[in-house]
């Protein structure tokens, strides 16, 4: 009886071993998650794949906010040996699609039921001609105010809802001898402001039409001057620092009180977390004056890249169903300072931001406000993003007119399309 139980597990065993191997491959994932809390997240996707058998390749580039890491994978490209996976986001998604070197993930997505946990206007940006060839990770609003209330209750100011709320509240800061906002001169940082205040001033449709369609008249409009006469006036709110400065210098110049309010996405969260600064109480997060009902959305995401292998087929399917997993979702998110990108999510393990963006991110993604962000590369081909952020940096940093501003932003994208 002995003898015959040690063969039954030894089968049992000699089959587990042949299955595993059978299917156990290897991908190889470029991304540019190398930050303290950035690594720790991806990290959890690697634990779980390799759970299941697989194994984890790290190709992590470094710095330029992603550039770097997208000038490696073009290079490995060319070359022919591109990794398996890349962390590859918004338009450029299509652009690598439409070379047929993507795989196909519509049985992973049928089987896992994304179409129905995605929102639309996210999955849209996540398929090429209908099928799914991407898959979404997490979800970062942008268009938040970071502010200190002790410096505003110093000034005797109050949090803003308006825009002349929020201009009056910069003045009496100023006048208790602060200053009214951290400002992070770098282009991506005050495209990032100005994109929220084509939201507060022109509302969502228009924002729609300037910032996604890039329509020319919309850009050239009478409410665009409006947005660049506000986005012109904020510059005597910001100190002489404020050129070149990162934006996390920006976010501490908030938690240290030097600075009553700073313009920024949801992972400034990290510096007042980092700082054991309790939101609600040491900082607020509330949306841009008059975007209560806009979400301005960036979504990372990684494309798959086609391989023979079944082995790393199976891989890579492995990994674009793990992506999606509510385990996954939940210890992501949590690490990151985002928010899960499928829906049914529990919302136990967020913080109060997080369960504040959860809901509107839920809300806007049912009334039409959840929208892709023009400056976290989301909504325009990079020729257009790219034209758009040449005039608006230079627009803050000179002396042109806001009439002017419309009329160049017209016309560098009308070029950026030719």
């Amino acid at each position: 009886m002995i003898r015959k139980l040690r063969l039954l597990l030894a089968a049992i065993a000699a089959v587990t071993m042949f299955a595993a191997s059978a299917f156990a491959g290897e991908v190889e994932v470029l991304h540019w998650w190398t930050s303290g809390s950035e690594s720790a997240a991806i990290q959890e996707l690697q634990k779980m794949l390799q759970k299941e058998g697989h194994s984890w390749k790290d190709f992590a580039v470094a710095g330029g906010a992603g550039s770097n890491a997208m000038t490696a994978l073009k290079s490995r490209a060319v070359s022919g040996n591109p990794p398996t996976a890349a962390q590859v986001k918004g338009p450029q998604i299509q652009d690598w699609a439409e070379l047929g070197v993507l795989a196909n993930l519509d049985d992973v997505a049928r089987a896992e039921k994304w179409d129905s946990m995605v929102p639309g206007v996210v999955a849209d940006i996540m398929k090429y001609e209908g099928h799914w060839v991407a898959v979404p990770v997490n979800v970062h609003r942008i268009n938040w105010m970071w502010i200190n209330p002790a410096v505003f209750k110093k000034a005797g100011a109050r949090i803003p809802t308006t825009a002349d709320e929020f201009f009056d509240a910069c003045e009496k800061i100023r006048q208790a001898g602060m200053t009214p906002i951290a400002w992070g001169g770098q282009a991506w940082q005050e495209a990032t402001a100005f994109e929220s205040l084509v939201a507060s001033v022109g509302g969502n449709d228009f924002y729609r039409k300037a910032m996604i369609e890039a329509d020319e008249k919309a850009l050239a409009s009478d409410t665009m001057v409006k947005v660049f006469e506000m986005f012109g006036r904020m510059k005597q709110y910001t100190d002489k620092n404020a050129p070149g400065r990162d934006w996390n210098l920006a976010t501490a110049m908030v938690i240290k009180g030097e600075a009553g309010v700073q313009f920024m996405g949801d992972w400034a969260k990290g510096e007042f977390t980092a700082a054991n600064m309790e939101p609600g109480k040491d900082y607020l997060a509330v949306p841009v004056f008059g975007t209560d009902d806009a979400f301005l959305f960036n979504v990372d995401s990684f494309i798959m890249f086609r391989v023979s292998d079944p082995d790393a087929q199976a891989a890579q399917k492995a990994m674009a169903r793990l992506i999606l997993s509510p385990d996954f979702q939940i210890v992501f998110n949590v690490n990151k300072g985002s928010i899960p990108v499928r829906s049914g999510i529990p919302e136990d393990a967020f913080d109060a931001v997080a369960r504040d963006a959860i809901k509107a991110f839920e809300a806007t993604a049912r009334s039409g406000g959840l929208m892709p962000s023009m400056a976290h590369e989301m909504a325009v081909s990079p020729a257009v993003r790219g034209a758009m952020l040449d005039v608006i940096t230079n627009f803050f940093n000179s002396d042109t007119s806001a009439a002017d501003g419309a009329r160049q932003l017209a016309a560098a994208v009308a070029e950026a399309k030719m």
